[in-house]
């Protein structure tokens, strides 16, 4: 549109009285801010509004302010990042059969293990503070379910659970590994309350840490590269070593390979890389 036709109609007067240009103009005035500086402010706040605010929910879900699962142990909690997750709170296609048949805790324990695998999902973390107030509970009753549910063979991942620095193996090492003895997608979800997508995931990291050791990396250039614990690193190299031989092992690294033997794994593999 030329520069005359705007002036014929008032197309630039009328621009300055959106509301776009309303805020930038607030912006400018009550920060004292040059109008270029305050629009790169606008800009900037309408992408935070639609991570965080502007979020499409059903029945039964909301959003929640959740810290990212990538954040390090030890950081204030005003100064992690924060993501807006979408849960689910009530499922009427599973909650009333799980309520009927083993009461209050049981559907407590129940959504216990579906917003911590949701929010793993979208990135982030709830810790027992949030499940307390998601549920309207308390952190020790939180405290009590999840040690219930680990006993029962669960892996729930919470915040102090993802940076327990304890001797035992991580559960990204012990889901691999149910992978790599022949378990199916659906029995590793079951087992381990994290779902396929969780699982491609923590395979994706492996065979790039699995790739570099091929490669010759040392363990300290992998750190530097894949951006994993030193811990983790050394739990999938230990995973490599003891699998290397299986098909499923192999199909993962070497695609092809793993096609040629017509092993199921191996095209499953492929395909749903491909989806992705």
């Amino acid at each position: 549109m030329s520069e005359k036709t705007k002036q014929a109609y008032g197309l630039t007067r009328l621009e300055s009285k959106t509301a776009r240009a309303a805020i930038i103009q607030k912006i400018a005035s009550d920060f004292n801010l040059m109008p270029l500086i305050a629009e790169a402010y606008y800009k900037q706040i309408s992408s935070y509004f639609t991570q965080h605010a502007d979020i499409e929910l059903t029945s039964g879900q909301i959003c929640y302010e959740a810290v990212a699962a990538d954040e390090p142990a030890g950081k204030h909690i005003a100064l992690a990042k924060k993501v807006s997750c979408r849960l689910t709170l009530t499922d009427p296609n599973s909650d009333f059969e799980v309520l009927a048949n083993y009461g209050l805790a049981g559907i407590r324990r129940h959504r216990i293990l579906r917003l911590t695998r949701q929010a793993a999902d979208q990135g982030a973390l709830l810790s027992y503070e949030d499940l307390a107030i998601l549920l309207t509970s308390s952190p020790s009753t939180m405290k009590r379910d999840i040690r219930q549910l680990k006993n029962e063979g669960y892996f729930i991942m919470t915040r102090g659970a993802k940076h327990d620095m304890g001797p035992g193996l991580s559960h990204k090492t012990q889901i691999l590994e149910l992978y790599f003895k022949g378990y199916q997608f659906t029995e590793i979800e079951q087992k381990t309350n994290h779902s396929e997508r969780a699982v491609w995931r923590y395979l994706r990291d492996f065979t790039q840490v699995a790739t570099l050791h091929q490669q010759g990396f040392p363990k300290a250039q992998i750190y530097i590269i894949t951006h994993l614990s030193e811990k983790l690193i050394s739990e999938y190299l230990q995973l490599f070593s003891e699998y290397s031989q299986t098909e499923r092992l192999i199909a993962l690294l070497n695609p092809q390979a793993g096609e040629k033997k017509g092993d199921s794994s191996g095209k499953t593999t492929e395909q749903d890389s491909h989806q992705r």
